[in-house]
């Protein structure tokens, strides 16, 4: 079993920058990695998707924007936000998903303010 820890959350104002990071407890290789978002009152919604063979998807909503990466070494993959906006704000989480299952981080809050 995969165990997630996101890190780099907080409050930043709109315009800014944040570096979110996913450090599983154990290999992510053979996993995709994706990050996920949910604004208060709002569905989960997928944010960017990273694959084993280092594809990646983008929601439209941040494509231009976010860039997710991963460093297998490290069992770490990362999300890079620019130009962040107001509706930017929600709680992201990451998650690995193989064959052998789907494993979830508890996430961590993005505020942008104005």
């Amino acid at each position: 079993q995969v165990q997630l820890v996101e890190s780099g959350g907080g409050l930043v104002q709109a315009g800014g920058s944040l570096r979110l990071s996913c450090t599983a407890s154990g290999n992510i290789f053979s996993h995709d990695m994706s990050w996920h978002r949910q604004a208060p009152g709002k569905q989960r919604e997928l944010v960017a998707l990273i694959r084993t063979g280092g594809l990646t998807n983008y929601s439209n909503s941040v494509k231009g924007r976010f860039t997710i990466s991963r460093d297998n070494a490290k069992n770490t993959v990362y999300l890079q936000m620019n130009s962040l906006k107001l509706e930017d704000t929600a709680v992201y989480t990451c998650r690995a998903e193989n064959y052998r299952g789907i494993y979830w981080g508890q996430g961590t809050q993005v505020t942008v303010s104005s």
